[in-house]
């Protein structure tokens, strides 16, 4: 297994801080680290450590686990689809927008495959409606129940359809 160059990290920063249009300083002031590290760092003859790639992730808004990614020190497990290396390629966004884009098609896998069948075929999904009723008719009591609330009319128990 071959070791990851110490350069494509700096390279990476360096790159990531020059589309979101950030000065070596401004970085470096935001991420909590002197100007000559930084430059160090972009440069290839420093190898950050994970705290330090987390606080330069947090000036540039991108994702730590880019970062963590980028030097090696995470594998990144699931290959990209289509739809992220698309949003990553696309130069009329700015870097903030591809992140805001990815965390929001992120979210919408991870509760997808939260409601995915397991191997055996069942589904790991929230139960459904209670017995004796359906979603719409426990819907229709809650919005009774605060109308009620509103008016000042207290209604103790459900009632039962």
């Amino acid at each position: 297994m071959e070791l990851p160059k110490v350069g494509s990290i700096g390279e990476y920063i360096r790159d990531q801080r020059k589309q979101a249009k950030i000065s070596l300083r401004q970085l470096a002031s935001q991420a909590g680290v002197s100007n000559p590290y930084l430059s160090q760092i972009e440069r290839g003859l420093r190898k950050p450590s994970a705290e330090i790639l987390n606080q330069i992730a947090k000036g540039l808004r991108i994702s730590s686990q880019a970062l963590y990614v980028q030097a090696g020190l995470m594998d990144d497990r699931v290959p990209d689809s289509d739809v992220l290396a698309a949003v990553r390629a696309d130069q009329h966004l700015s870097e903030r927008q591809r992140q805001v884009l990815i965390d929001i098609y992120e979210s919408f896998r991870k509760e997808n495959l939260a409601e995915a069948p397991e191997p055996d075929g069942r589904f790991d999904a929230p139960p459904g409606p209670e017995p004796g009723g359906t979603g719409a008719d426990r819907a229709e009591e809650d919005a009774a129940s605060s109308r009620a609330a509103r008016n000042g009319r207290v209604q103790t128990e459900p009632k039962k359809g």
